[in-house]
């Protein structure tokens, strides 16, 4: 084995290969946050305003997404930056990731940063440098826009406390589903020390809240809350399993999302599965987020989704019309009497259309054509939906001839969920440039 390190490699080669490390860290999104510039320093914080550019598997593109090193002293069976891989290593310094952070902000490449790291020397020299990082970019210059960083499991937590409170995010990825498959893949790594972090800043963030009560200027501790990744498809757990997990961390975590992450076979290895001819399982993915919303938006339990019997999802229906093929003695609805709540479980109506029709009907009586206006995706919801007691067409209520129906109609799925070439854009895809020369820095 040869780590290449190289302490005198040009700033470009080193965001070349740290953005390259951090493309199968998921767990970015939206800030979550709103925080306008005090016109004192540069950038301001939009709740709605990070990811608006994605990859075709999903990936955010508009926040600068780096690794702070690829260096790592685990050994993690699934990870390209595994201590045992021959690869070529990089580190930035907390200087050159501010640099960065504000040449590409300035030139309005990005509207935020994304920072994770392996683990250099040890966690709690790895979490000073990420803690030094964001306190040179928030006081020594200035930057008000959004930032989502890791928090490193087994780090002192005076420095994850730290942190905090210059994040709008933190996250601390569970890695694997459960504890066996943590031991068989990542044995350096524990359940505990990487629970650990999430209940510290779940208990922040809680007294914070009570600060901010009392004294309004008190500094704000991971605003934007804490979300963690799970690896899908390199251990054997089951889509109820994992979806358990899920659901769990949300009530006992307070997280603000779970991250799933089709295994992609980047080492080989006999403890990892064999590599599939059609690539990373991105439809089972796919069906997971599917399910994880119905969670969070729509009022469901897992229970209610899967069970012992049938542990994993159907790859040809979303979550929500298998659900709903199983409980047809709940359907037709009445769309101008039904509550919300059962609203929200007829497939075709999403969380906002249910709310416009509670509104909408309160001044008259709806109709399909109302419905359609309103968002409703009427190709599956006619199967189960009655206006004015009559149905949209005469339909049997059967789950033999819903399901047929319903394959035949075309689900959209997201580009690349079949048959897609797994690669992540570049910072420069849209731009079409090979380099980027900052003022007096060439890289």
């Amino acid at each position: 084995m040869c780590d290449r390190v190289m302490a005198d490699m040009p700033l470009y080669d080193k965001l070349s290969i740290l953005s390259d490390a951090a493309k199968y860290d998921v767990a970015c999104t939206s800030s979550g946050v709103d925080r306008k510039g005090d016109g004192t320093g540069m950038g301001n914080c939009s709740r709605s305003g990070i990811c608006h550019s994605f990859s075709a598997d999903g990936r955010c593109i508009s926040l600068l997404k780096i690794l702070f090193t690829n260096e790592c002293i685990y050994d993690c069976k699934y990870c390209v930056n595994r201590s045992s891989n021959d690869v070529v290593r990089a580190s930035f310094t907390p200087e050159e990731v501010c640099d960065l952070t504000m040449e590409f902000y300035r030139r309005n490449y990005i509207e935020g940063l994304f920072l994770s790291s392996g683990i250099l020397k040890s966690p709690d020299y790895t979490m000073e440098l990420i803690y030094a990082t964001l306190y040179r970019l928030r006081y020594v210059c200035s930057f008000q826009g959004y930032i989502h960083v890791k928090a490193i499991p087994g780090a002192d937590e005076r420095l994850i406390r730290l942190t905090g409170f210059l994040a709008d995010r933190m996250s601390v990825n569970l890695e694997l589903p459960t504890a066996e498959g943590l031991r068989l893949l990542a044995p350096h790594k524990s359940r505990k020390n990487i629970l650990k972090p999430m209940r510290l800043v779940q208990e922040k963030t809680r007294e914070n809240r009570q600060e901010i009560v009392v004294y309004k200027n008190a500094p704000r501790f991971v605003p934007a809350g804490q979300s963690t990744q799970m690896i899908i498809g390199a251990t054997p757990e089951t889509d109820y399993q994992i979806l358990n997990v899920a659901e769990a961390l949300y009530k006992k975590f307070d997280l603000k999302r779970v991250f799933y992450s089709a295994f992609v076979p980047v080492n080989s290895d006999k403890a990892l599965p064999a590599i599939r001819e059609e690539g990373p399982p991105l439809l089972r993915e796919h069906r997971l987020y599917q399910a994880d919303w119905l969670l969070r938006y729509y009022h469901f339990e897992a229970k209610e989704l899967l069970d012992e019997e049938n542990p994993n999802f159907n790859v040809f229906l979303d979550p929500k019309c298998c659900w709903a093929l199983k409980h047809l003695e709940f359907f037709p609805v009445e769309v101008n009497t039904a509550d919300y709540r059962t609203l929200l479980r007829v497939p075709g109506i999403g969380y906002k259309s249910a709310s416009r029709i509670v509104k909408a009907r309160r001044l008259s009586r709806l109709e399909f054509n109302d419905l359609k206006k309103m968002g409703v995706v009427l190709k599956r919801a006619l199967y189960f939906l009655t206006c004015g007691g009559k149905m949209m067409y005469p339909v049997r209520i059967e789950e033999d001839y819903i399901t047929r129906n319903l394959l035949n109609t075309k689900e959209r799925l997201p580009e690349g969920a079949e048959g897609m070439t797994y690669r992540q854009l570049t910072l420069f895809d849209d731009m079409n440039m090979a380099a980027v020369h900052f003022a007096g820095t060439d890289f």
